[in-house]
């Protein structure tokens, strides 16, 4: 789960971050009344959306009175921002952070994520601060310092001070460095976050170390044990198809094709997807309908599916090792005679009960096209989608 710039900030700042002061404003007048109370001569307003490259694509201005901050406002609230990291739609603009304008003498890349071949959190930080890591390692990479945290102690004083040092950090401003490091360790480890990136960490003219920007992202599974994290979610920010099927205890990732995919288990909903490729299709979604394949939970999945109106044919492909086929096959044709499903349907069972199972959905008396093979589920599936195509058939007239 991500959360905005403005909440990261908040959170960062309780385990002793420093950022610079600001405010939330949800209106061009709000937005410029937070400023004369934030006080100065210069602010910057900041589109909060759940993605990078905001400067580059118009979503930051700095500006210097009333009317600035109104203008600003008034070409982001309502617009879909689009950047390198979102989608071509974008992302829409609901509210913005209002923020004090820093004397900037330096920048500084701060990274945390986990490290999956050594299974600890890696530190990642570069003196090139204000750029994507991405750009940093490609032009700058030696610029990029490391380093890993041993979990049964945390990050020491020793390694974050050796940070300091390899970032030419001045002695007089190390330990504000390490409060800083340490700080953004803690609120990494205490919430399971994912991901905290603070970029640009800057070195203001007066010697003070201040999170100009920052990201974090949380662990799904984790969310149970931070109710306060988990109510800082933005639905808005979301594909509202990945969004219901969260909602509904589904792993669902939304794709641009339009074979629709139902899959108990991720390892096999990604074989599936490989083979829709390799059969000339292309998916319209991951699903991952998890070990109980009840008919209850078949149907959460096909209405889903059939919610993006670019399926044009749906594949279920089920494999039955906790499950049983029969039990699947039931929960089938249970979820085609409850949900209007006017697309060409696959289906291909494997596993315990694998006869019983196609017996079931061979007398069901619906139109279902069934498959032995995955390879063979793929090829129907693609040319069932393809053969309504070449008859002009309106597959889709939901």
């Amino acid at each position: 789960m991500d959360i905005h710039e403005y909440q990261a900030k908040d959170i960062l700042s309780k385990f002793g971050v420093d950022i610079a002061p600001g405010a939330l404003a949800y209106s061009p007048e709000q937005a410029a009344y937070r400023a004369r109370e934030l006080g100065g001569e210069k602010w910057v307003v900041k589109a909060q959306v759940h993605a990078g490259g905001r400067g580059k694509a118009g979503g930051v201005k700095v500006c210097s009175n009333d009317r600035e901050i109104q203008e600003a406002c008034e070409n982001m609230f309502g617009r879909n921002l689009v950047t390198h990291q979102t989608s071509p739609q974008g992302k829409g603009i609901y509210r913005v952070y209002v923020e004090s304008a820093m004397s900037i003498s330096r920048e500084i890349y701060l990274g945390f994520v986990l490290d999956r071949s050594t299974q600890r959190v890696m530190i990642v930080a570069s003196g090139e601060g204000g750029m994507e890591i991405e750009d940093i390692s490609l032009q700058k990479p030696d610029s990029i310092v490391r380093s890993t945290v041993e979990p049964a102690v945390g990050l020491q004083d020793f390694q974050a001070r050796e940070l300091a040092f390899a970032l030419g950090i001045e002695d007089g401003m190390v330990p504000q460095m390490v409060r800083t490091l340490k700080g953004c360790y803690r609120a990494f480890r205490d919430l399971d976050a994912t991901m905290v990136e603070v970029n640009p960490l800057v070195i203001t003219v007066d010697n003070r170390i201040i999170a100009l920007d920052a990201k974090m992202t949380f662990d799904d599974n984790a969310l149970f044990r931070h109710p306060q994290i988990s109510e800082l979610r933005d639905k808005s920010q979301e594909d509202p198809r990945e969004s219901r099927a969260a909602d509904r205890g589904l792993s669902y990732v939304g794709l641009e094709g339009n074979i629709g995919c139902i899959v108990n288990g991720a390892g096999l909903a990604m074989a599936t997807m490989d083979t829709i490729k390799l059969a000339g299709g292309e998916p319209a979604n991951f699903l991952d309908i998890g070990g109980g394949a009840t008919p209850e939970r078949v149907a959460k999945a096909f209405r889903l599916v059939l919610s993006d109106e670019n399926v044009q044919a749906i594949l279920v492909n089920i494999f039955a090792g906790i499950n049983r086929c029969d039990w699947v096959a039931e929960g089938v044709v249970s979820a085609l005679k409850e949900v209007q499903v006017d697309v060409p349907v696959i289906v291909r069972l494997a596993g315990t009960n694998v006869e019983e199972g196609q017996r079931i959905l061979a007398q069901s008396g619906l139109p279902i096209i069934r498959a032995s093979t995955l390879m063979e589920a793929a090829e129907r599936a693609v040319g069932a989608w393809s053969n309504d195509l070449k008859l002009g058939v309106n597959v889709r007239a939901v």
